[in-house]
């Protein structure tokens, strides 16, 4: 059995659907700051198997203690913890609390536990704005924003207690920019308030619930003058930490892997293939570049294809396409 934290959230919900499809049974904790409970019933209606929720906080080693006691828990997969670049920027402390502490306060209940197997969900932004292109796993640590630096604090505590303990079983997964939804149209991406991230402010502007897509910096050395990313669909990054957690259970040891597709888009490029998804025109508004955000980057993912026998393989009309059916969905069940 898998323990899931922040499998309520984006990223975790569309990991206990992948896992669930590898066959896998799992319990998520997820403390709903940033999603919703009705998550789990969608999930059931996905997975196969049982998904059972606790609601919680992965700084509550007692609950975790509890957690681990009541299941028989050989892995954990670790999503839990705030990921706005713009905001860490106005509220560090919360991020390294939530992120660092969240992370040593698992590691503590799961050594009680001796449970030594854990995917750590990782960042693109440990990079900060790289040196060169395409990314590779030895590029140097150079994070812009807390968020980014909370991300190295936990993978330089985890690459530490690696080497003091070697039976732990570790996986850092840095990947780039997830977007999508599951092609069920029934989980995605579901942002409280306004959208930090892309996507789903270009789906809310396509909807017609916002006027227009705030482009923060068009004067970037890139190809159009906005920002570069390596979108990668999460159901492709879902698929990865399956693999991650396979090769671990397999080879054992401290595994660092990029997820991504190896290519860049810009905002104006993922704003017109939205237009094309949706059949709708979207207005863009240029406005300042965010403290923290960097020009372009993309992953080398070619470890991760070598290493995990992995590979993206949904591309940027599907991505939008997947974004728009579940955008659509919430609209119609709101």
């Amino acid at each position: 059995m898998i323990l899931v934290t922040g499998g309520t959230g984006y990223l975790g919900s569309h990991a206990a659907v992948a896992l669930a499809t590898a066959g896998r049974e799992l319990v998520i904790v997820d403390n709903l700051c940033n999603s919703s409970a009705s998550v789990i019933g969608r999930l059931k209606r996905l997975c196969a198997c049982d998904v059972q929720f606790i609601q919680g906080d992965v700084r509550d080693t007692a609950l975790l203690s509890e957690i681990f006691l009541g299941h028989d828990i050989s892995a954990v997969m670790h999503f839990a913890g705030l990921k706005a670049v713009g905001e860490s920027t106005e509220m560090p402390v919360d991020y390294f609390d939530n992120n660092v502490n969240g992370t040593i306060q698992l590691l503590v209940a799961m050594r009680r536990a001796k449970i030594k197997t854990l995917v750590f969900s990782s960042s693109a932004t440990v990079y900060g704005d790289p040196a060169t292109l395409p990314i590779t796993e030895d590029c140097p640590f150079a994070p812009t924003s807390p968020y980014g630096r909370s991300k190295v604090f936990i993978e330089e505590i985890l690459a530490d207690l690696h080497r003091a303990e070697p039976d732990w079983r570790i996986a850092r997964l840095r990947y780039f920019n997830p977007v999508g939804a599951h092609e069920s149209g029934l989980i995605g991406e579901d942002p409280a308030g306004i959208p930090n991230n892309l996507m789903p402010y270009v789906a809310q502007v396509a909807l017609g619930s916002r006027n227009a897509v705030n482009v923060f910096g068009t004067d970037y050395p890139t190809r159009d003058g906005t920002g570069v990313r390596d979108y990668i669909h999460v159901m492709d990054l879902a698929e990865g930490h399956v693999a991650a957690l396979d090769h671990l259970e397999q080879a054992g040891g401290l595994l660092t892997v990029n997820l991504g597709t190896g290519q860049g888009h810009s905002v104006l490029e993922v704003v017109k293939a939205f237009e094309r998804a949706s059949n709708r025109p979207i207005p863009c508004l240029a406005a300042p570049r965010r403290k923290g955000d960097v020009a372009q980057y993309w992953a080398d993912p070619s470890l991760a294809n070598t290493l995990l026998h992995w590979q993206a393989g949904r591309n940027l009309q599907q991505m939008c396409a997947d974004t728009w059916r579940w955008q659509l969905n919430m609209a119609d069940t709101s």
